[in-house]
């Protein structure tokens, strides 16, 4: 215990440590046993290891499957490549950067392990086509070598994962879903009466702790498909949740339901703070639910929302599966495809220069530089802020270089075996270790070794010059210099471009519905919303902005959003010259990002002539969602 302390005290992470220390033994243990099996490549099986080990049992076990299946997709293609291509380089250049681009737009586009199935394809196709015309072994056998020395590592990262590894922490997540349940109800029950609850907080503070818990949600997730079905229903509880707090955003102070309906949310409340069963809680608000009827139908669907979330959430642990319920399309989650053609351009156009530099020059090493360009860019284009991790990148993989020479041409020549050749090497993967754990040094460190690991072949007899290797490791750590220079110039991304650029899908998908607007597209983009906004408190509160800003610009966008139904619903009753008027206003919304306050300026004639014709509800509908457009004028500017 004295140690532990010591070590946090000192800035060691000690779970990391422990995770850090079980993955090194491990990658030693298939250093020795891929080596014992006579496999060409042995070191390949311990970088295997430091891919697949993750903190977690259930997530280590899944992103191993996943390992095996994107190595074997890719191992494929990169055969296919070289036996295609022959000897044309030009001709492997190209088709490698095409399938490495799009398997990087692929993984930028899926969520969970799926992503690092996509992305894995892409370099291991890379490993097996640049390696395969570096290397003396034939096509056939550098697959054969790469696919085997993979299992090698998946396997002993599992035999030590399963036996040492924790399980997830799944109930800790259940227990924060329910406290932050608890609070918003609370605070919905507030806000319907008089009663002020202790400790309340404001909706964006709120929406702080469920933006983060639902960024926690896509982790706990691997392992089987009942803990993907287990996070759905947690998070369509948390956009029903998001969709409440906006209501109560909407609404402020202004008027007070009636006492039932405001005892029958705070029942709802007091049954979650004490862990009632759910249909317990959904049953108070199905009862606040018709207590409210028609004459508050935005508060009656906020209602209704989270009563039936929370039932399917019962359902799910009644039967191992989240089921749609109703006609709702329930939620549906943000996919930024404008980053992943990005990246997917990006990684195309970086390997294509990269690639036809080599074989223009004809540099022996230029192999190893477009295969660790590739790894960098398709590998960290997930990242939020991948230019600012190459720079860590790069240090380590220099350091690692820089030992991998030291070992081989000062340590090595004193071996006269195989095996000592491994015993040389095996300190050089344990203190990894220590940087690892501080937290001052881990970033990065994981291709420190995986570098040294790379440019270390444990064969006898050592053969090569100096020259030959001292270039190949400039070639390998040329791969994260190209790539930081990449992240920075094409297309550069952090957390404020990603913000800002769902910032402007959400503005998008809003005048593509003024411009034709149907049922089906409202609801679709209603449903995306919610996890839009969540995602964008979480970016904002990640780069340390206060979150008001985004939560009333969204609460904007969804107003606007149901003024933009309610008017193409009249519309189809409407007189003609009325249908004209509507349709000229929604002509002026389908180019919102463009002047937000000429989009204003319309909805507000459009109230005018709605209150002339005694639509006077949908007239104050309009001119209040005007008045959103106008105070919130920079949301909807910064996002065009």
């Amino acid at each position: 215990m004295l140690t532990t302390a010591w070590l946090a005290g000192k800035g060691f992470d000690i779970e990391r440590l422990r995770f850090g220390l079980r993955t090194a033994l491990a990658s030693c243990l298939a250093l020795v046993v891929a080596w014992s099996l006579g496999l060409e490549h042995p070191q390949w099986s311990a970088m295997t290891v430091w891919a697949a080990s993750q903190p977690v049992r259930e997530l280590m076990v899944e992103k191993s499957l996943y390992r095996m299946a994107g190595t074997l997709v890719g191992t494929a293609v990169g055969l296919l490549l070289l036996t295609v291509a022959g000897d044309s380089l030009p001709w492997l250049v190209i088709g490698l950067a095409l399938w490495v681009g799009l398997c990087a737009g692929a993984g930028n586009a899926l969520y969970s392990l799926l992503s690092y199935g996509a992305l894995l394809s892409g370099y291991s196709a890379a490993m097996v086509a640049l390696l395969g015309s570096a290397d003396s072994l034939g096509t056939l056998a550098l697959g054969a070598d790469r696919l085997l020395t993979v299992l090698v590592g998946v396997v002993m990262a599992l035999l030590v994962g399963l036996l040492f590894t924790p399980g997830a922490r799944r109930s800790e997540l259940e227990e924060q879903g329910r406290r932050c349940t608890t609070r918003v109800l609370h605070q919905l029950a507030a806000q319907l009466g008089s009663r002020r609850h202790p400790g309340a907080q404001a909706p964006s503070d709120l929406l702080v702790d469920i933006a983060l818990l639902e960024a926690q949600l896509e982790p706990s997730a691997a392992g089987s498909r009942r803990a993907r079905h287990s996070a759905r229903t947690q998070r369509t509880i948390l956009a029903a949740l998001t969709a409440a707090l906006l209501w109560m955003r909407r609404r402020g102070r202004a008027g007070t339901a009636s006492p039932a309906v405001e005892r029958a949310v705070h029942a709802a409340a007091l049954a979650m703070d004490r862990a009632a069963p759910l249909p317990e809680v959904a049953g108070h608000l199905q009862r606040a639910q018709a207590l409210a009827g028609p004459d508050d139908p935005a508060l009656t669907q906020v209602l209704e929302r989270l009563g039936d979330a929370l039932l399917a959430r019962q359902r799910f642990r009644d039967t191992g599966r989240a089921r749609r319920q109703g006609n709702r399309p329930g939620l549906l989650r943000h996919r930024d495809w404008v980053h992943a053609r990005h990246a997917m351009l990006r990684t195309t156009g970086v390997l294509l220069v990269v690639g036809l530099a080599w074989a223009a020059t004809g540099w022996p090493a230029g192999a190893y530089v477009m295969l660790g360009t590739a790894v960098m860019v398709t590998l960290f284009s997930t990242l939020e802020n991948p230019a600012w991790m190459m720079r860590h990148v790069l240090l380590w993989q220099a350091i690692a270089a820089l030992l991998a020479l030291t070992v081989r041409w000062l340590l090595w020549p004193l071996a006269s075996a195989e095996w000592q050749l491994i015993a040389l090497l095996a300190p050089f993967i344990l203190v990894t270790v220590i940087p690892f754990a501080h937290r001052r040094t881990q970033n990065g460190t994981v291709d420190y070794v995986m570098v040294l690991l790379l440019l270390s072949q444990p064969a006898l007899p050592l053969v090569g010059t100096f020259s030959h290797s001292l270039g190949v490791a400039l070639a390998v750590v040329a791969g994260p210099l190209l790539a930081l220079i990449a992240f920075r110039l094409i297309f550069p991304t952090s957390a404020r471009h990603r913000q800002r650029r769902l910032e402007a899908m959400m503005l998008n998908e809003l005048e593509a519905l003024a411009r034709q607007g149907t049922p089906e597209r409202a609801a679709v983009w209603e449903a995306r919303l919610y996890h839009r906004v969540m995602q964008l408190v979480h970016w904002s509160h990640r780069r340390g902005d206060a979150t008001q800003r985004v939560v009333d610009g969204s609460l904007a966008a969804l107003t606007l959003g149901e003024t933009l139904q309610a008017l193409q619903h009249h519309g189809e009753q409407a007189d003609a010259a009325t249908r004209r008027r509507l349709a000229a206003s929604l002509r002026r919304l389908g180019r919102l990002r463009q002047s937000p306050q000429e989009a204003a300026a319309a909805l507000e004639r459009l109230a005018r002539t709605l209150a002339y014709r005694q639509q006077v509800a949908l007239a104050l509908q309009s001119r209040h969602t005007a008045r959103l457009l106008r105070a919130n004028q920079a949301f909807f500017q910064q996002a065009s």
